[in-house]
């Protein structure tokens, strides 16, 4: 009888460790595209049979786990006929939940009634400490309305994220600042979200050059390809569509030492972008459409500068200021 039991107990923990490494092997799968045998192996601490065998039990619980011959072993998780359930640690489950409320009103059109859905569904399976965490996160989240200049529809973006991902030449409709509209084949690189907008940085075929594109004038054309060797970008994605945005895409174009600390003015900055080339000073780099909106932009920063160009803003200045000061001291 005793022995029974221990055995038992063996079979019991035996089982338990068996589906321990299956959900971790699961959450491995899903967290890159590809894995090698060995890479599995090594993360288990098991043997390459092993993983062969999870794999193969993996297959028969429904998980489409697709396997490339070799000696490396290469395994991915492919798309099955259902969406097989994902695993989530505390901190990636939280992220999702603040994403699809953020999703609920902001700059993809299409998707609010979704999001919420989804958000609805995921916490009502949510422990409750983490489900007590997302609540107050989005207890003090606030969320422009979904009906904002510059929305990007869903597959719009959903296209064009899926040939970043596999590498493949994109060709599209582009309706430029002042209306213009031109057919543009690229290398799509990045989609990256900058003043609640959404933007493309490709390098440009034709014009063989990296360029930034707003997505919400952008009407992909399909199919896409070919696959394409992926090029270094000149700088960090974010920063080069910063640069971009924020002087190039504009009629004019401020460059305004700043006698202040560089964090000091990133803080105020919005859209500009900052450079620091001292302990209490740096470099701001700005652009509008307006020589009188950049004047009083960057008088707001409410620290002294110096106009490094353009000349005529030194003007606008001067008038600006004496607009001002007559109101100051006009009576009531």
């Amino acid at each position: 009888m005793r022995s029974g039991t221990v055995r038992d107990a063996c079979q019991t923990a035996a089982v338990l460790e068996t589906s321990a490494r299956l959900l971790r092997l699961l959450s491995l799968l899903q967290s890159r595209r590809d894995w090698t045998g060995p890479e599995l192996a090594e993360r288990l601490d098991v043997t390459a049979r092993t993983v062969r065998r999870d794999v193969e039990r993996l297959r028969a619980l429904g998980y489409p786990v697709h396997a490339t011959p070799g000696t490396a072993g290469g395994y991915r998780l492919g798309a099955g006929a259902a969406l097989p359930p994902l695993l989530l640690d505390d901190d990636e489950a939280i992220a999702v939940a603040l994403c699809l409320r953020t999703g609920a009103g902001g700059s993809v059109e299409g998707i609010e009634e979704t999001s919420l859905r989804a958000l609805a569904k995921l916490e009502q399976v949510l422990p409750s400490r983490l489900r007590r965490r997302a609540q107050a996160m989005e207890a003090v989240a606030v969320v422009r309305p979904a009906s904002q200049p510059g929305a990007v529809a869903q597959e719009v973006l959903t296209a064009i994220g899926a040939a970043c991902r596999d590498h493949e030449r994109l060709r599209f409709d582009y309706r430029a600042h002042g209306g213009t509209a031109s057919r543009r084949t690229v290398e799509p690189h990045s989609l990256v979200h900058h003043g609640r907008r959404w933007y493309l940085l490709a390098w440009d075929t034709d014009r063989q050059d990296w360029r930034t594109f707003r997505v919400d004038r952008m009407d992909p054309r399909s199919p896409t390809g070919p696959r394409f060797a992926p090029r270094r970008p000149p700088a960090d994605a974010a920063s080069y569509v910063a640069r971009g945005v924020t002087s190039r895409a504009y009629r004019h174009q401020a460059v305004v030492v700043v006698h202040a600390p560089a964090e000091a003015v990133a803080e105020y900055a919005g859209y500009a972008t900052v450079e620091s080339t001292g302990p209490d000073s740096c470099v701001l780099r700005t652009g509008s459409e307006s020589l009188d909106a950049l004047a009083v932009y960057i008088g707001m920063l409410g620290v002294d500068f110096e106009v490094r160009e353009p000349p005529e803003l030194a003007e606008r200045l001067r008038v600006v200021a004496d607009r001002l000061a007559r109101a100051a001291g006009a009576p009531r």
